[in-house]
C-alpha cells in the first residue's frame, strides 16, 4: 500500500507582513504639535480618574504605558505631558496607510487603527522578496505621514506579530521557517501574543516557563487545562500558526464604556451614567443596520476588581429602549454594593444585520 503522505505536495511557506505602527497616537500629536517632539507625551486624560491611552517613547523611558492610571503616569514622570485624544485624525492617517498596504496585497487584516497583517504571498507588485515589500511600506507610510513604523516578516500570523517588536521603533525582524521553532522555544510564554497575564500565571504554575517548556506538553494536556486554547498553544510551541489572513473581520461585538470623576454608591446614579453609554451604542448600530442577541453590563470597582452580567435574547435588540431595559435589571441585581463604582461599560455581541440589512455590512471594514 502506497503511502498517502508521498503524494502531498509541499507548499511554499507563506509570506506574511505584520505593521505596526509606533506609538501611534502619540506619534501624530507630536507630528502635528513641534512643541511635543522629543518630550514625554500621554494622550488621555490629565484628571484624576484619567487613563493613559497612548504614550510617546520618551514617556516610555519612565516606565508609562498605555492603559495606566494618569495618576501613576503623572507619578512616573512628573514633566509628562497630557494631550486629548484626537481620533478623527487618527483615522484619517490610518485610512492613508491601509490605502499604501493596498497597492500591494488586497489581502489586508486589520487589527486596529496602528496594525494589520498583510499576506504577500502573491503580492500586487510581483516581489518575491517579503523584507523589500515590508522596507518599501515603511519607506511610503513615512513620506506620505511623517510617521514611523515598525514591521514583523514570517511564514504565520504569530510570528509576524512577535518579529514586529524584535526592532522597535522604526524597525523591522524576519523569523523564517528555519528559525521559527528556535525562537519560539527560547521565548518567555509570559511574551507570547495571545498569552495574557491571567494564562501566563497559570502556564507557571503548570511549570511551563518557556516555548519549549509548552512543547513538551501534549495536546490532551493543553486542552484540559486551556480549554479551545489548547491546541492554538499546541501550534505555536511549535511554530505553527495556520490560521489565514483574513480581508474582511466580522465584527463580534460593539461596546462603550466610562470612567467617572467620583466613585458611584447608588442605582440611579449608576443608570444617569449608563444611559449615553446605551444611546452611543445604539448609535453606531443603526448607523450599521445591525443589532445584538447579547447585551453586557460591565462595571468595575474602586478597587480595580470587575464583574460583567449579561443578557441574551432570543431576537436581536429592536430598541434603544429594550437595551435599557435589559440593563437597568442587570444593574439592579449588581446592588447593593459595599464599594463605589469607578467605571461602567455597556457591549452589545452576537451582531447580527437588521431585517433589511445584507450580512456583508457586518463587515468591520476599518
Amino acid at each position: 500500500m502506497s503511502d498517502p503522505a508521498a503524494n502531498l505536495s509541499i507548499e511554499r511557506p507563506r509570506k506574511i507582513i505584520h505593521i505596526d505602527m509606533d506609538a501611534f497616537y502619540a506619534s501624530v500629536e507630536q507630528r502635528d504639535n513641534p512643541d511635543l517632539r522629543g518630550r514625554p507625551v500621554a494622550v488621555g486624560g490629565s484628571e484624576a480618574r484619567g487613563v493613559v491611552a497612548a504614550a510617546s517613547y520618551e514617556a516610555r523611558k519612565f516606565g508609562v504605558h498605555s492603559a495606566m492610571p494618569s495618576v501613576t503616569a503623572k507619578r512616573k514622570c512628573p514633566d509628562l505631558i497630557f494631550v486629548k485624544p484626537r481620533f478623527d485624525v487618527y483615522k484619517a492617517v490610518s485610512a492613508q496607510i491601509r490605502e499604501i498596504f493596498a497597492e500591494y496585497t488586497p489581502i489586508i487584516e486589520p487589527l486596529s487603527l496602528d496594525e494589520a497583517y498583510l499576506d504577500v504571498t502573491e503580492n500586487l507588485k510581483g516581489m518575491e522578496i517579503a523584507t523589500e515589500i515590508a522596507l518599501e511600506i515603511r519607506a511610503k507610510i513615512k513620506a506620505t505621514t511623517n510617521l514611523n513604523a515598525s514591521a514583523g516578516i514570517s511564514y504565520n500570523k504569530f510570528l509576524a506579530k512577535m518579529a514586529s517588536d524584535l526592532n522597535k521603533p522604526n524597525g523591522q525582524a524576519v523569523i523564517t521557517p528555519k528559525n521559527g521553532p528556535a525562537f519560539v522555544a527560547a521565548l518567555p510564554v509570559k511574551k507570547f501574543h495571545g498569552v495574557g497575564p491571567a494564562t501566563a500565571e497559570k502556564m507557571h504554575r503548570l511549570g511551563i516557563e518557556t516555548g519549549a517548556d509548552l512543547r513538551e506538553k501534549d495536546i490532551e494536556f493543553l486542552v484540559r487545562h486551556f480549554g479551545k486554547s489548547g491546541p492554538y498553544f499546541f501550534g505555536i510551541a511549535r511554530g505553527i500558526d495556520e490560521r489565514q489572513v483574513k480581508p474582511n473581520r466580522v465584527r463580534k461585538s460593539v461596546g462603550a464604556e466610562d470612567t467617572f470623576a467620583e466613585d458611584l454608591h447608588a442605582y440611579e446614579p449608576a443608570l444617569v451614567g449608563l444611559k449615553p453609554l446605551i444611546a452611543k451604542v445604539w448609535r453606531y448600530c443603526e448607523t450599521n443596520r445591525i443589532t445584538g442577541k447579547t447585551v453586557t453590563l460591565k462595571v468595575k470597582y474602586a478597587d480595580f476588581t470587575q464583574i460583567t452580567r449579561a443578557r441574551t435574547i432570543v431576537h436581536g435588540f429592536r430598541s434603544p429602549q429594550e437595551v435599557e431595559e435589559s440593563i437597568c435589571s442587570l444593574l439592579g441585581a449588581v446592588f447593593p454594593i459595599s464599594k463605589g463604582i469607578r467605571l461602567l461599560g455597556v457591549t452589545l455581541s452576537s451582531l447580527e444585520p437588521l431585517a433589511d440589512t445584507p450580512v456583508e455590512q457586518l463587515a468591520l471594514r476599518l
